[in-house]
């Protein structure tokens, strides 16, 4: 038989009690809700939430004025980079070709300079830079060209240097020697250069078959003395307006590759005995024809080029004839030809003549048919009148 346990009286909350606390802690929380909770506080913060969420999924593109100036200043700063860029670009290979003239310069030094140098005749603009130079090639027993030329379009004594030093504008006759150096022939261009000192003396041997080395000479010899921005070569037979031709070449001034004259192209004389024959015809193909290339008579060539032929004298071809050459020699060059016809009016009075009353003056004249002017030195002051811009119009020219 067994014996029945006794029971322990019940303990704990009655469940009354905590029926009544879960109302009173429900209404309670109300209360609290209702007094500290802003139904419309808890919406803007929920947007502002979704709003950065989608911000950061996709970033909103502002534009507006201030983020338009910056974009404008970095675009500034970058093409003034690039502006800055392209400067050194252009000075360094500025100071690459003044180091190879330079040092072709001194080979001159120590091999025999291409110039000779006359006591006693030291120019006013050598050390300086200057617009242009101006060299008349001429020949030993040219003197009454030369002297037609200063009788018209050439300043002498005085104006010559105040050309020089208020224009920049420098002119020489250009002049070699005799193959008998001390022969009557320098002792008289010696003379001449006495009473007018205006001349440029090479280390060439004069003589009509060698006008080709005669041109490569000069532009060697006056690119390794004046720092010019262009040197030009002229006949002694040619009429010149130095105004007109001082405004053409100011207009490209700050072209660094620039030929300018008048263009043409011919055929190439292959007959034995005539004027103007070419020994290497065969070099110029089938069609028999020459390159486009400036008349002889007159052309210019800006610092670069001129510089160019010092550098690469040793080993540039010359032709018979001295504007082919020339023309030869920037072939393949990243050179711009420029096309001036006033630089090859005729004498006539439809042409020169006609155009200077019309108040458009050429700036240079000579007869295709004498590839000068027919007997220079007498018709020289004739053309000037006709022709000429009159003698104050280089003074008055601005450039």
């Amino acid at each position: 038989m067994g014996l029945s346990r006794p029971q322990k009286p019940p303990s704990g909350v009655p469940t009354r009690w905590v029926s009544l606390f879960c109302i009173v802690s429900f209404f309670l929380g109300v209360l609290v809700v209702n007094r500290f909770w802003d139904p419309v506080e808890v919406e803007e913060e929920a947007s502002s939430a979704q709003k950065h969420r989608r911000n950061e999924v996709h970033p909103m593109v502002i534009c507006d004025k201030d983020v338009s100036v910056r974009t404008g200043n970095i675009l500034s700063r970058v093409s003034q980079t690039r502006d800055v860029i392209n400067t050194l670009d252009k000075t360094i290979s500025s100071l690459e070709r003044q180091l190879a003239a330079a040092r072709a310069a001194k080979a001159d030094t120590e091999e025999g300079s291409p110039m000779v140098t006359k006591s006693g005749t030291k120019d006013l603009n050598e050390s300086r830079r200057v617009f242009f130079f101006m060299g008349i090639i001429t020949a030993l027993r040219n003197r009454k060209r030369r002297n037609s030329i200063r009788e018209t379009w050439m300043p002498q004594g005085e104006e010559l240097k105040r050309l020089e030093k208020e224009k920049g504008i420098i002119i020489r006759f250009v002049i070699g020697h005799s193959s008998t150096p001390g022969g009557a022939l320098d002792r008289a261009i010696n003379a001449e250069e006495e009473q007018h000192k205006d001349f440029l003396h090479l280390n060439h041997i004069e003589g009509y078959h060698e006008l080709s080395t005669k041109t490569q000479v000069y532009f060697s010899a006056v690119v390794a003395k004046w720092d010019a921005d262009f040197y030009l070569k002229v006949d002694d037979d040619v009429h010149v307006n130095l105004g007109v031709v001082s405004s053409t070449l100011a207009r490209h001034r700050h072209e660094p590759h620039v030929y300018i004259g008048c263009m043409k192209s011919g055929p190439v004389v292959a007959q034995k005995g005539i004027k103007y024959r070419e020994p290497e015809y065969w070099k110029f193909g089938e069609g028999n024809k020459y390159f486009r290339h400036a008349t002889g008579q007159i052309y210019a060539i800006s610092k670069d080029l001129a510089t160019y032929i010092l550098v690469n004298r040793h080993i540039l071809h010359r032709y018979a004839n001295e504007d082919v050459s020339l023309g030869s020699w920037f072939i393949g060059l990243d050179v711009e030809h420029i096309d001036d016809r006033s630089l090859c009016c005729g004498t006539t009075p439809a042409d020169c003549e006609w155009k200077a009353k019309s108040g458009n003056h050429c700036g240079a004249s000579f007869d295709w048919s004498c590839s000068g002017i027919c007997k220079s030195s007498v018709r020289m002051k004739e053309v000037h009148q006709r022709c000429g811009e009159g003698d104050q119009a280089i003074w008055d020219t601005s450039f």
